[in-house]
């Protein structure tokens, strides 16, 4: 979802590659993204052309939350998107309220041991990053 938004090639690959995933790795790609933003060469260098911080801090966020995953195995570590939800940052024009949005996290958060780690969450469905 978020990595098919951006047309960067070498990027969707490096934050795809759940195998040879690093914080390094995505360091790096958030580093050539912030390079890029400041020689004004976003898109030339295939970053999206529209909210291009948003969906890169995401997509880069989603692959952080498998490389700590990797990391400690005990641990149920997830990114979630509680949805479009009502709150004062959006003027309230959210479809869901606090409390919907509150349900997915709080869902997460509860997860038993041996529950689903390294996952990206869209409210509650496992969502393809």
């Amino acid at each position: 979802m978020l990595l098919q938004k951006i047309p960067s090639e070498w990027a969707r690959g490096v934050l795809s590659d759940v195998e040879s995933l690093t914080e390094e790795k995505v360091d790096e790609v958030l580093n050539k993204f912030v390079n890029d933003f400041k020689e004004g060469s976003l898109q030339t260098n295939g970053w999206p052309p529209a909210l291009s911080a948003y969906i890169v801090s995401k997509a880069a966020l989603t692959a952080y939350t498998r490389v700590l995953a990797k990391k400690y195995p005990s641990f149920c570590i997830n990114a979630v998107c509680p949805g479009f939800v009502k709150t004062d940052l959006n003027f309230n024009l959210g479809y869901f309220s606090v409390d919907e949005g509150a349900e997915s996290v709080v869902r997460l958060a509860l997860l038993p041991n041996g529950g689903p780690s390294g996952l990206f969450f869209s409210r509650n469905e496992v969502a393809s990053v």
